[in-house]
């Protein structure tokens, strides 16, 4: 029986002495990455098509904005390979703070774009440029922060410090919808520029705050060890593909789901009645706020009864709530709409997002786990991308019930994910765990091949 030694030991019973700076110090970068990204998903529901395809009838104005929005999409996995490349070859950190840096200039470039009216059509040229920056530095992003936070835990709290920086995706959304909704009542290009301009302040104290982390103490002990892969992608790829496509199809169900509720139905409530915008303007930014303790309630229910039944449950909830959500905002009652969105974002989503960062992360080895979790997490996130778009699509041709249709889809497909996904985190590897902060580890405990990965190294 192997036993580890007693600073891993000290490691895997407390964690790091940063712990807790590291998931505030994600969480922030989260955060603002949320909210340049959620802030364009926003503008281009409410405004873009206007604003930068003016020749367009109504729908194909929204269906362009939204394409648009598709094209960060798809740059998000070249950036998730980038970012995860980087992360597990030359460290977490450096990839964080380089990833909010690009990100943060970025947006707010977009609040200082000419519009169509006076550029012409330089104008959405240099949004899809723009926009094609924004997703490699959003796809580099995710991994790193979850990724260093998970390795700094104490091994038995994981799914909870996991999910901190996950909260802070909902703390972006609510800070990017407060800025709408009192830009709102602005009758010019200011209604939208401002909530971009705004962001340059969170970009600042977030590179302060995340200059001060130290490196993941699990990356530190694979370097040491000289067990840095030399191709931490292609490693990642060949042999863990399994996974990673488990990854994407477990992500595709949170990242289609939520884009169809904040961003299709938020037009589709707009365009029906532009007296509710306001309405569920405020219905996103309540959501968004339930979510923040949600997803921390979530990653802390991980750690007791495993990640696997909490994912289940929320894919489950997601197929029964498809239909539902349309029929009540289609009453037009502010109560009810505020409610599905609340339903829709903060509880469903929550559950999601406050699940994935600990159960992603088993899933790989130390020195692959930000390039296999990263480039799942982000080829979905592609995916998601065209949610809006199809579901307008769909509504165009079957009214409401095909945007319906489509989110009940997502949710299947998430269901299906869960089926063919172990469980990483269940009595028998907290058996595992509790034998090993006792002093002993089994030599061939799956669970402590997972959770002792850092200095585990794969036969070459």
């Amino acid at each position: 029986m192997s036993t580890l030694s007693p600073e891993k030991q000290r490691q895997a019973a407390h964690g790091s002495p940063g712990k807790v700076k590291t998931a505030l110090a994600s969480a922030a970068g989260t955060c603002v990455e949320n909210y340049d990204f959620v802030a364009y998903g926003t503008a281009a529901a409410l405004y873009f098509g206007k604003v930068f395809f003016p020749g367009s009838d109504p729908v194909a104005g929204t269906l362009l904005a939204f394409a648009t929005l598709a094209v960060g999409f798809l740059m998000r996995p070249l950036g998730g390979a980038i970012g995860g490349f980087l992360g597990d070859k030359y460290g977490r950190k450096p990839v964080l703070v380089g990833a909010l840096l690009v990100m943060g200039i970025a947006t707010v470039l977009i609040g200082c774009l000419p519009t169509y009216e006076q550029v012409g059509p330089l104008a959405p040229v240099l949004l899809v440029a723009i926009r094609m920056v924004q997703g490699l530095a959003f796809g580099a992003e995710w991994g790193g922060a979850v990724m260093m936070t998970y390795e700094h835990a104490p091994w038995k709290r994981r799914g909870f410090y996991a999910a901190i920086p996950q909260a802070g995706n909902p703390t972006g959304i609510t800070l990017a919808n407060i800025a709408f909704l009192a830009s709102a009542g602005l009758q010019n290009d200011w209604s939208w520029r401002l909530p971009f301009l705004f962001s340059s302040v969170l970009i600042v104290v977030g590179l302060v705050v995340r200059a001060k982390l130290s490196e993941s103490p699990e990356f530190e002990r694979v370097k040491a060890a000289g067990a840095i892969e030399k191709n931490p992608l292609l490693t990642v790829v060949r042999n863990d593909w399994r996974n990673v496509l488990r990854v994407i199809s477990l992500r595709i169900v949170e990242s289609c789901a939520y884009y169809v509720t904040a961003t299709f139905l938020l037009s589709y409530i707009s365009q029906s009645n532009a007296a509710n915008r306001p309405v569920a303007l405020l219905g996103i930014v309540i959501a968004s706020l339930t979510a923040i303790p949600v997803t921390l309630l979530a990653g802390h229910l991980t750690d007791r009864i495993g990640r696997r039944k909490l994912y289940l449950a929320a894919c489950i909830l997601a197929v029964l709530f498809g239909f539902p959500m349309f029929l009540l905002s289609n009453t037009g009652n502010p109560v009810l709409i505020v409610l599905v969105f609340v339903v829709g974002i903060g509880i469903i989503h929550a559950t999601f997002t406050g699940t994935q960062g600990a159960w992603f992360a088993e899933l790989f080895r130390t020195n692959t786990r930000t390039s296999g979790a990263s480039i799942g997490y982000q080829l979905a996130a592609s995916i998601s991308g065209f949610a809006p778009f199809l579901a307008v699509l769909l509504a165009s041709v079957f009214g409401w019930a095909g945007g319906a249709s489509l989110y009940v889809l997502i949710a299947l497909i998430g269901l299906t994910g869960v089926l063919v996904t172990r469980e990483t985190w269940g009595p028998k590897q907290k058996a595992e765990v509790d034998a090993i902060l006792n002093g002993g580890a089994p030599e061939n405990g799956a669970a402590a091949e997972d959770l002792r990965a850092g200095e585990a190294t794969r036969a070459r």
